[in-house]
């Protein structure tokens, strides 16, 4: 089988990936999902390029802009789950859209891996350690901070939507 591409059928068992036709029924179905994830992606990058502009990070020095960005999309992913999930009724892009593209595409957990090894030097370690422990600890913080605080201002202003019986 060389040379041949694999077909795996696990995607939807009930679309047989052999079969041209039920190929293009898949595509209709994700194409859109796929779409509003790669406009939203392109979106939340192009915001984080604009931090990491106005805060630019010099070898051996704390990456603000790469921990601001983190943290703050971690947050806001706080926040739009307790609203899609507990408050409105979205749109079945909405969460594809905002969450794996605009704040996928914000967040960059990448960078943050390369920035604490580059900081893996000689004089930096302590600051690698400060940034890597500091930007988890931060993270998981906001996402905790989101949700309490949007399930709060929900429960204050009683916008809460009916779950279904």
């Amino acid at each position: 089988m060389r040379g041949e591409v694999e077909l795996d059928d696990s995607l939807d068992p009930d679309v047989g990936l052999r079969a041209p036709s039920q190929r293009r029924e898949l595509i209709g179905q994700h194409g859109p999902v796929l779409g509003v994830i790669a406009l939203g992606g392109g979106f939340g990058a192009l915001a984080r390029y604009g931090l990491a502009q106005a805060l630019p990070a010099l070898p051996g020095q704390f990456p603000w802009a790469t921990f601001v960005t983190n943290v703050l999309g971690c947050l806001l992913i706080g926040v739009l789950m307790v609203l899609i999930t507990e408050v409105w009724t979205a749109h079945r892009l909405v969460r594809p859209f905002l969450g794996v593209g605009i704040l996928g595409g914000f967040t960059t957990f990448s960078t943050y891996a390369v920035e604490t090894r580059g900081l893996l030097r000689p004089g930096t370690v302590p600051l690698a350690f400060a940034y890597w422990a500091g930007t988890l600890l931060a993270a998981l913080c906001a996402v905790v901070a989101g949700v309490w605080v949007t399930r709060a201002a929900v429960r204050r202003t009683g916008h809460r939507r009916e779950k279904a019986v």
